[in-house]
């Protein structure tokens, strides 16, 4: 079987025709392919950038090893499923739970490292038995509710840490980026969060030359006269090298605070291979397995070196979706760009700068669209949030993963916030289920084609009940 490095040209190489789309094994021109391929770059640039700032992790390597990632899932998908993978955000809010419990870099790249080598196990199972193992475990009532109280978990962070270094320069580049995902169109909405970065240095830097240096929290927390752009570390950092590499650091504190974020892992792959199949018109339920064990692979290479997890990423499916050029080849472009980058500690620097204001504002609206997601896939499943069976387990498990509860099992370990949240959400959910009378349980089913359709080849019976069957897709 091949590996999907080989494309036959798309016809003249130059324009794809009227309603004519570029298959993934197809191709346009080189000089347009990797044209292609730096405005995938450049779509992922913004996500990318910021969750390895927010989570104290090397910008520089980030970008190298998504374009590693990258070549891993291709590879391993044999050029079937388009997709770039990227720095994922879902893990932002436990790297910030981490570090507030005095937990290190290799701390947090340690425990994210757990969770690839659980989404690589989750994908092998998928491979072996069929995606309704997903929809059995995880129903979208319950990824729902994970992957709200995995974003709105980070609003205290945004309040505390990020916005009160510079609230005007915050509230500003809010609004604009707030603009920018509204007022866009096309490929330029899928950038807004590039494009808010690049104003918010915009502004930060105009600040500076009126205003003179601020008098606010800096990012180390205290209270000094700063400027709100330095770049200091730009001028020192090399043009080329490579980025800082350092090895992982397991604790079980911080491994079960980081394993809830699998489920969220597993609604994002589902969906957006869905997403790419129904575009491309190449139903691709049979890679699903094999897209989930390649993205968890990249993420425990990654992270083994010291770099963040990765995931699928939907600002580049919705470049596909604009371009209608699927082609696997501007994805092979993209991820050697990113290597290119990640070789550059300049760039990385330069990233590194970003003011912290600037990541108030972005970030206000960043984690309200992470937590967001998850009452999309409600909606998009249509859970009945009505039926006790679905909200009693939400209800508890959203308070408690928002309002950072814990749990004290023991002087030296203690379940709260994210981790506590999902417990009583996954498990909440199966127990009031087994015990819950059957007129709680007699909903319509509401099966994906996917999932429908193998179950139909298989003469299985479809199961039923709150819509748990069809799987939603989160965002990165």
């Amino acid at each position: 079987m091949g590996l999907g490095v080989r494309w036959t040209l798309h016809g003249d190489g130059r324009t794809p025709a009227p309603g004519a789309v570029v298959r993934p094994d197809e191709r346009l021109s080189w000089p347009r392919t990797a044209g292609l391929g730096a405005q995938h770059v450049v779509a992922m640039f913004g996500a990318s950038f910021v969750a390895p700032v927010l989570m104290g992790l090397d910008p520089n390597l980030a970008i190298m090893m998504s374009g590693v990632a990258t070549m891993i899932f291709l590879l391993a998908t044999r050029g079937r499923v388009p997709s770039y993978l990227g720095c994922s955000l879902s893990f932002v809010g436990v790297a910030a739970v981490i570090r507030a419990q005095g937990g290190t870099s290799a701390t947090v790249t340690g425990a994210v490292l757990v969770v690839g080598a659980a989404l690589f196990a989750i994908g092998l199972a998928v491979q072996k038995f069929g995606a309704r193992i997903i929809h059995a475990a995880m129903p979208p009532v319950v990824t729902g509710a994970v992957v709200m109280l995995i974003g709105f978990n980070l609003a205290p962070v945004t309040a505390s840490t990020y916005w009160p270094q510079d609230q005007w320069v915050a509230l500003l580049t809010m609004l604009f980026t707030g603009l920018a995902v509204v007022c866009l169109r096309g490929f330029w909405s899928r950038i807004a969060i590039f494009l808010g970065l690049v104003f918010g240095y915009l502004i930060s830097w105009v600040f500076d030359a009126v205003f003179g240096m601020i008098h606010s929290q800096s990012a180390a927390g205290k209270v000094t006269d700063h400027w709100r752009l330095d770049f200091s570390a730009v001028a020192q950092a090399d043009w080329v090298g490579l980025p800082s590499f350092h090895g992982p650091s397991f604790q079980w504190s911080a491994i079960l605070v980081a394993l809830p974020v699998v489920i969220a892992l597993v609604a994002e792959n589902a969906g957006h291979v869905k997403a790419v199949g129904e575009m491309t018109g190449d139903p691709l339920d049979d890679k699903l397995g094999t897209a989930i064990s390649a993205d968890g692979a990249a993420s425990v290479l990654s992270t083994a070196l010291g770099g963040p997890p990765n995931t699928t990423y939907s600002e580049n499916i919705g470049v596909m979706a604009a371009t209608r050029v699927y082609s696997t080849a501007a994805y092979w472009a993209a991820a050697c760009f990113a290597l290119l980058f990640g070789l550059c500690p300049k760039f990385g620097a330069v990233v590194a700068a970003i003011p912290g204001g600037v990541l108030g504002g972005i970030t206000v609206i960043l984690y309200g669209m992470i937590g967001l997601l998850g009452a999309q896939i409600w909606v998009h499943n249509k859970v009945d949030l009505r039926n006790p069976l679905n909200l009693v387990p939400v209800a508890a498990g959203v308070i408690i993963g928002v309002g950072g509860v814990s749990l004290k099992i023991s002087d030296n370990f203690e379940l709260g916030g994210i981790a506590l949240g999902t417990i009583v959400v996954l498990s909440g959910y199966h127990v009031l289920r087994a015990l819950a009378p059957a007129h709680l349980k007699t909903q319509e089913p509401l099966l994906d084609e996917g999932t429908s359709a193998y179950d139909e080849e298989s003469g299985e019976e479809k199961p039923g009940g709150n819509g748990e069957e069809k799987s939603g897709g989160a965002a990165s």
